[in-house]
């Protein structure tokens, strides 16, 4: 079931730094743990070891190429995995996106951003619906160029629009989580940058409409290994003996988009070995732009100053290239090992 909705205004959404106590987890009807890498799945393990029911947990993962046949951002077997890992642990599992990706958005000429798309769980409870909303009153704009490394979510917009205002469309537009508690769960680290340090590990969400008689929806923020080594996530997820995604094994020390703007010399020679293909749509789009991704060199000069990982194998790369994911998730923890990519290059956001 496909159902339209109009875009719910986000613009006066509070923006609260107090400090708070740590969260009564027992205490919410939903906990949503937005899933991508190893950190997010450090809070949904941890999450597990406090005792939280599995049925009050629920995954929500987004597509930064969406739906619509754009490839050039991210893995292709991300979604597939996280399907995997749903699947394993016995959770619900939810994507949404920016309809037509982030490719889309980065080629908007005089329009609006496009329509989001979400699912959620349809009104009988035995199925997944898929609604959509927006596309219809933001203000006409053209960018015409790719998102670019800073710390400022303006110019690095890629995180606005295919995960911000992704999470905030499905979070103000589904009754079920209105005159409710829910807890919105995500992976930030101190250690990943001095910005992140400065997060809060608990506020109310900006989607928080919780003093609203119409709407009573109560929803917190909570990220519970924001003061986390990541000796302790990786030790987390070796407990559990979970399989990390294929770019972890070849050398990658982040799980975000596969071509991510943040990407380092050695990333981008790897993603030239194993999808040259897709390292030159990049290579060409900066051309056409007159405007590469790194701030001083093209993608091609990041690739020929690098080198690619050592872990890279046939067999990795032939995972992670395919939208399937036809591998182990589960396996003894005596067996589990480190991945190449741990404790690696710093090569994520500032």
């Amino acid at each position: 079931m496909n159902s339209q909705i109009a875009l719910f205004d986000i613009t006066d959404a509070p923006d609260p730094r107090d400090k708070h106590g740590l969260p009564d987890l027992f205490s919410y009807d939903t906990i949503i743990v937005a899933m991508s890498g190893k950190d997010s799945l450090a809070c949904f393990l941890h999450l597990l070891e406090m005792g939280v029911p599995r049925e009050k947990i629920e995954f929500w993962h987004h597509l930064p190429d969406g739906r619509e046949g754009s490839t050039l951002f991210d893995w292709p077997v991300t979604e597939a995995y996280e399907q995997a890992l749903a699947k394993a642990f016995g959770i619900n599992i939810y994507m949404s996106w920016r309809q037509g990706g982030l490719e889309t958005e980065m080629l908007k000429e005089n329009d609006r951003s496009k329509p989001i798309s979400f699912e959620c769980p349809s009104h009988d409870g035995q199925g997944i619906e898929l609604k959509t909303g927006g596309g219809i009153r933001g203000s006409i704009s053209t960018r015409r160029r790719f998102p670019q490394q800073a710390a400022d979510l303006k110019t690095r917009w890629c995180s606005g629009a295919a995960k911000i205002e992704v999470a905030s469309m499905a979070l103000n537009n589904q009754d079920r989580l209105h005159h409710s508690r829910t807890l919105f769960v995500t992976g930030e680290r101190a250690q990943e940058s001095g910005n992140r340090a400065n997060y809060l590990k608990f506020e109310p969400h900006r989607c928080d409409r919780r003093n609203s008689k119409r709407l009573g929806r109560h929803v917190d923020h909570y990220r519970p290994v924001h003061g986390w080594s990541e000796e302790e996530v990786w030790a987390i997820i070796q407990r559990h003996g979970v399989v990390p995604h294929p770019a972890y094994r070849m050398g990658w020390s982040r799980l975000s988009c596969m071509r991510c703007i943040f990407g380092s010399k050695n990333q981008w020679a790897s993603i030239q070995l194993i999808d040259e293909e897709g390292f030159e749509a990049v290579a060409n789009y900066e051309e056409e732009f007159n405007c590469t991704i790194h701030r001083t060199m093209s993608v091609r000069e990041q690739a020929s100053a690098g080198k690619p990982y050592n872990a890279i194998t046939n067999e990795l790369a032939a995972l992670a290239m395919n939208t399937e994911y036809n591998a182990p998730i589960l396996i003894d923890p005596a067996d589990w090992e480190l991945p190449a990519g741990a404790f690696g290059e710093d090569a994520g956001p500032t």
